[in-house]
């Protein structure tokens, strides 16, 4: 079976951005009417027919674990009421999306984060998600600012309580940005790879893990810097007196694959253990286009992980064995749609 772990709705009927809009709008304008989400499931089938299901079928994906639109999430737009209703349309609509194909996707939510505001906050989302809705993990963002990281660091004692429901839940949390307002920071070539870095970092400097050793985070984007980097950090853990990475880190933070080259995936497998490594490619996001080096698409991942040194064993254990370990909700996700016992 092969899971790509890195799955978001960026083809999502243009309903989705008119609700979004409207919501917007009537932070201006209190007096416009509030918005209606309009999207009917044939609009849902024909999207995800012809674009997520349709590349998985072309590259032999079996399962997405399928969240709202990164970019999408806007964290710092308007109040925390706009972040929870927006959150709740988003996840809904994902669900949606499981309901209808729950053999080919299995869900992740958002959280209604907001600058300034606790991550407690965000507990109720979470467990409604899981819990009612069966979702199989959850999407953080380090920088609900969204490009200004004024924020205190995912290592902060505000966390702790989204971090005992998260393992309470038995879910892990892929850490990942939204958008950029700061015009220092392109999105996707930037302050998605700083916000990776970054919270690898934070990981790093603190003792989070031994507070929640339990806790699992997924690093996308193939880690940011870290792997180019690794003698780096390595070295400063040493100097800081913390514990070699593979001891301190390596039971908690896993790393993806959407990295697009061959170069860079042959650097991630040969540095980062077979273990902490989860087959991603965020098939249809930050780059679509064609490879002039190879006639795929840049993220059509899987032939470059089929193409790496890595054993017969180990490429298992990245296509399917590590996110079935990381998202533990996920195998009976999996064994319930197969069986056709979905709710």
């Amino acid at each position: 079976m092969i899971i790509d772990c890195h799955g978001h709705f960026t083809t999502a009927p243009g309903g989705l951005q008119a609700f979004r809009d409207r919501q917007l709008a009537r932070l201006i304008d209190p007096a416009l009417a509030a918005p209606t989400l309009r999207i009917g499931d044939d609009q849902l089938r024909e999207t995800l027919e012809a674009n997520q299901i349709a590349q998985q079928r072309a590259r032999g994906i079996d399962m997405v674990i399928f969240s709202p639109m990164a970019g999408g999430m806007s964290h710092h737009s308007g109040p925390e009421s706009t972040s929870i209703e927006w959150t709740r349309i988003c996840n809904d609509l994902i669900h949606r999306c499981v309901t209808l194909y729950p053999d080919r996707f299995a869900g992740v939510c958002q959280l209604p984060q907001s600058p300034g505001v606790s991550p407690a906050n965000s507990v109720a989302e979470l467990e409604r998600c899981v819990t009612e809705l069966g979702f199989v993990g959850c999407n953080i963002n380090p920088d609900p600012t969204d490009g200004f990281w004024r924020d205190p660091p995912l290592t902060d004692r505000s966390w702790y309580p989204f971090y005992e429901k998260m393992v309470e839940l038995d879910v892990p949390a892929m850490v990942h940005v939204s958008c950029s307002c700061n015009a220092n920071f392109h999105g996707v070539g930037a302050h998605y790879l700083n916000g990776d870095t970054t919270a690898f970092m934070q990981f790093l400097t603190s003792d989070l893990f031994s507070d929640f050793p339990q806790l699992r985070f997924v690093i996308p984007h193939g880690g940011g810097a870290v792997p180019f980097h690794w003698g780096r950090y390595r070295g400063l853990a040493q100097d800081m007196g913390r514990p070699p990475l593979g001891e301190h880190l390596l039971q908690n933070v896993f790393f993806d694959t959407c990295v697009y080259h061959q170069a860079g995936i042959d650097l991630l497998t040969r540095v980062i253990p077979a273990d902490n490594i989860l087959f991603a490619s965020e098939m249809i996001g930050a780059v679509r286009g064609i490879d002039p080096e190879t006639g795929r698409t840049y993220d059509d991942t899987k032939p470059m992980v089929e193409n790496s040194a890595l054993s017969a064993a180990d490429k298992e254990k990245i296509f399917s064995g590590n996110a079935l370990r990381v998202y533990p909700r996920l195998a009976p996700h999996i064994a319930a749609a197969q069986s056709g016992a979905m709710p």
